[in-house]
């Protein structure tokens, strides 16, 4: 593999990885929505932390695959 297919092997494990994090922030969102409604707000709360900390692993999986596209590309 040389050096151009795998920039491109990482930036699409880094966009595979952000829509885990995305994936699973969702349904941590899902969980303290339904905690939440229920009335049990610590639960609620602590999938609401558990969903923010997906969100930003997320974001730094998007961070890195937009910098190694720049770099390919000379952006």
């Amino acid at each position: 593999m040389d050096s151009e297919d795998l920039h491109e092997h990482e930036i699409h494990e880094h966009h595979e990885e952000a829509a885990i994090h995305h994936e699973q922030a969702a349904k941590h969102h899902r969980e303290a929505a339904k905690h939440h409604k229920a009335g049990d707000h610590e639960k609620a709360a602590h999938h609401s932390n558990v969903a923010h900390g997906h969100r930003l692993h997320a974001t730094e999986h998007h961070e890195e695959a937009a910098k190694l596209h720049a770099e390919e590309h000379g952006e």
